[in-house]
């Protein structure tokens, strides 16, 4: 990352002018010409963007100052709207062209507000964290438990927004101290423990109607198995969070992490690469054989922290995962492998930063603090 991947994307993913100034992210990087051809951008490409390069500063890459500092005045310039919430979507200019409020993109603003403060402490931060947090329990709770989708509100509503603002909440808890936002993530596990995990399935159910109740078609519902792996990460993040303040766990949570690891291990890995597939039914059947770049590196992480890990069980991970940057031009990475094996030669989206960069530095914090 610090080598190659991070001052490629400083280099390339960053939208200037002919004098130089930045003005914004690309959505994408073509594999041939590093190429981005979008005529938009997206708050969460804006908002992931901030949380990688924040991530690269902290690791000592100090020419991220520059991608950080653009981060957070796009947030502050285009998306911010001071009646609340942030906006969805831009055109190249900086002007909205969708003013839809979406929970999980919010998620991923607290994460970069979070992200940055570790880099660039600032009460600043702190106040649009704690405003983000009002204006998020003000307008998005919902009656039925957890909050909406989005404003204006939508169907189907999803567990990945609740999960990604509990990673946003667990980061804030870290950067902000003496806030509400590990209480945030209290409520989370919770509704994650009691509305969204199936334990009698061993499976974390994807969608689910306006009350809540899982989608099932002739019994069965919709899983992803890269979100158990990012749920085990999540949820072993939140108990040692907890046990730094000397918070109780519910024995819940150890038991949830087991079975989301053992329905991964039983249903989810494709018997011919190793890659964790995109979709299966909730009784394991397989529905889509394809394998994005993202859960792969969300199963490396769920390797690492698992109570059982081997380190047979990390290297394999890893190695799939290699897979997939390898073949690319350096700097980028294979975004989708087919159910055949064979990697599609679409763009590498920026979005996919993200998660890569959240794989590598959780892996070597987690490695190092163990053999130290």
């Amino acid at each position: 990352m610090r080598e190659t991947a991070w001052p490629f994307w400083l280099a390339h993913g960053i939208d200037r002018e002919d004098d130089g100034r930045a003005i914004g992210f690309h959505e994408f990087l073509s594999l041939d010409d590093l190429r981005c051809v979008a005529d938009y951008r997206r708050l969460r490409v804006v908002t992931r963007q901030t949380f990688v390069f924040s991530e690269a500063l902290a690791a000592g890459m100090t020419e991220a100052e520059e991608a950080v500092t653009l981060g957070l005045h796009y947030l502050r310039t285009h998306a911010f709207d001071a009646a609340g919430g942030y906006h969805w979507r831009f055109d190249l200019d900086g002007r909205v062209m969708d003013p839809k409020r979406d929970l999980y993109d919010h998620a991923f603003v607290l994460l970069a507000l979070s992200t940055a403060m570790k880099v660039r402490p600032d009460p600043v931060l702190r106040a649009e964290a704690l405003a983000l947090d009002d204006y998020l329990h003000r307008a998005f709770p919902h009656p039925a438990g957890g909050y909406g989708e989005s404003l204006p509100a939508s169907l189907p509503r999803r567990q990945n927004p609740h999960m990604h603002l509990l990673e946003a909440c667990l980061a804030a808890s870290e950067a902000f101290e003496d806030s509400p936002f590990l209480d945030r993530a209290d409520g989370i596990v919770t509704l994650f423990l009691t509305r969204m995990f199936h334990a009698e399935e061993g499976a974390l159910a994807e969608y689910f109607d306006d009350g809540l109740v899982a989608h099932r078609e002739h019994g069965r519902f919709a899983v992803e198995p890269g979100h158990h792996s990012e749920w085990v990460w999540l949820l072993d993040w939140y108990a040692h969070r907890c046990a730094v303040i000397g918070r109780p766990v519910r024995s819940a949570v150890a038991t949830a992490i087991r079975q989301l690891n053992d329905f991964v291990d039983r249903f989810g890995i494709h018997p011919t690469t190793g890659g964790l597939v995109d979709v299966l039914s909730s009784d394991g059947s397989l529905v889509s054989g394809s394998q994005r770049l993202w859960p792969q590196t969300e199963r490396l992480k769920a390797e690492i922290l698992r109570p059982d890990a081997t380190e047979t069980r990390i290297l394999k991970a890893f190695a799939v995962l290699r897979d997939y940057i390898t073949p690319a031009p350096r700097g980028l990475w294979m975004e989708q492998r087919e159910a055949d094996g064979s990697f599609s030669p679409t763009p590498a989206p920026a979005s996919s930063l993200y998660h890569l960069t959240s794989a590598y530095t959780v892996a070597a914090r987690t490695l190092r603090s163990f053999v130290t």
